[in-house]
């Protein structure tokens, strides 16, 4: 469980599901912002702060998904 951030999050776009919290993050590498999606719902328009705690947690204790998952804005069942 958990990420390693490094070398994944300066070269490529990182999207991870956090399904103890109903959310998932996009890190965008080029523009360097957080964004975020809860299941069932859009992404939000506005990114998040990089110290945000949910998303620190995500980084923790989440997994590593791909685009296509986190655009279904929910896990498969």
């Amino acid at each position: 469980m958990g990420i390693e951030k490094g070398k994944l999050f300066r070269d490529a776009d990182v999207y991870i599901d956090y399904p103890f919290e109903a959310v998932m993050y996009r890190w965008d590498h080029v523009a360097r912002d957080v964004h975020v999606r809860f299941y069932g719902a859009d992404e939000l328009a506005a990114p998040v702060a990089h110290d945000n705690h949910l998303f620190n947690e995500a980084i923790r204790f989440g997994t590593q998904v791909t685009r296509e998952r986190y655009e279904q804005g929910n896990p498969v069942v």
